[in-house]
């Protein structure tokens, strides 16, 4: 997936793995898996290219059975061919023990939290992925990379009038309803709502559950949340899109994102909450004069989730802001746009 800002590669079939190195690892049809009497394994990609970049996130969906785990690591090529550290995005499993990993911070950039984000350009990574545990598996590795000066390129870019007036149906939930829940559980709640739309029964209080990152102290960390969704059975992986435009292309076909954004007092008219420094809602559609269709979590009541919002000030918002991130969330062998 290429856009003018940025570029989001999938890895997801015995091919896609053509030229790695593996050690107690196999890819096959199913992904990839630890040798018979393997209790951990390493497959490090060769090297891929991208356009100019100074900001990547990784994404995957993965089987970890109790005890199991897995971890992704990405190292940066520099100016002049040389490399970057690894930089690690810390462990994942469906179990409580999943953590980010603090205190990552070089002359070559640093991580935050679920960001690696450079000090200069760079136009080619590897990552490495770790499995531990019996019967974990690795189904899809995703990698968005991105030009944080062009997060705005797309903006305005004329949407498609055949898309508009049309909405994808999403249960409607809120955030507010819960103790814990109040502006801190935006992440999770837009996955429970996602999952719902597709079939899946998850609640919001257990979405936050499988999402929590136990160093990071919240359930914001972006791949743990397309992680924990593919707990549920859905494909699900982290991208930025260019523009509104483009997000039309995914609600037209029937698939809802959830989008990150944040914005000052006064700048997002109808908003639920008057500021946010990041915020997640699920986009569903779009209104008869192409203004977006949104489940805004931080409603105070399900009841008053569903909002629309002055197309300009939200793009500029979504964009400026996390430069068009969204999840991408829906069933195995479902056609994306």
């Amino acid at each position: 997936m290429t856009y003018p800002n940025s570029t989001t590669i999938l890895h997801e079939r015995p091919g896609d793995w053509a030229g790695a190195q593996a050690s107690g690892v196999t890819a096959g049809a199913g992904g990839l898996s630890l040798n018979a009497g393997a209790a951990s394994g390493t497959l490090t990609s060769g090297t891929l290219k991208a356009a100019a970049f100074d900001e990547l996130v990784p994404s995957w969906n993965a089987v970890t059975p109790a005890g199991g785990s897995v971890s992704v690591e990405v190292r940066a090529e520099l100016t002049g061919g040389r490399w970057s550290r690894w930089f690690s995005f810390g462990s994942w499993s469906s179990g409580p023990e999943r953590a980010s990993l603090d205190g990552q911070k070089d002359a070559a950039g640093q991580v935050l939290t679920d960001t690696l984000r450079l000090n200069a350009k760079a136009a080619a990574f590897q990552y490495r992925v770790t499995l531990r545990g019996a019967g974990t598996r690795v189904t899809l590795l995703a990698f968005n990379t991105s030009d944080r000066a062009r997060r705005a390129a797309g903006l305005g870019t004329p949407g498609d009038r055949a898309a508009w007036g049309r909405e994808v149906r999403v249960p409607m939930r809120s955030q507010m309803l819960y103790p814990d829940g109040g502006e801190v559980w935006c992440s999770p709640t837009s996955v429970s709502m996602i999952l719902a739309h597709w079939g899946r029964a998850v609640t919001v209080p257990d979405a936050a559950r499988g999402t929590f990152d136990r160093v990071y102290d919240g359930t914001g960390n972006w791949p743990f949340n397309t992680a924990y969704a593919a707990t549920q059975g859905m494909r699900a992986f982290v991208t930025r899109l260019p523009s509104l435009a483009q997000a039309e292309r995914f609600t037209a076909a029937g698939i809802p994102l959830a989008v990150s954004l944040g914005w000052k007092a006064g700048e997002l008219p109808g908003a639920a909450i008057p500021s946010s420094s990041g915020h997640l809602m699920v986009l569903t559609g779009f209104d008869a004069k192409g203004n977006p269709v949104l489940n805004d979590p931080a409603a105070p009541t399900d009841a008053g989730v569903r909002r629309t919002y002055p197309r300009a000030a939200f793009e500029k918002l979504w964009l400026t802001h996390s430069g068009g991130l969204s999840y991408v969330i829906a069933p195995p062998g479902t056609r994306l746009p």
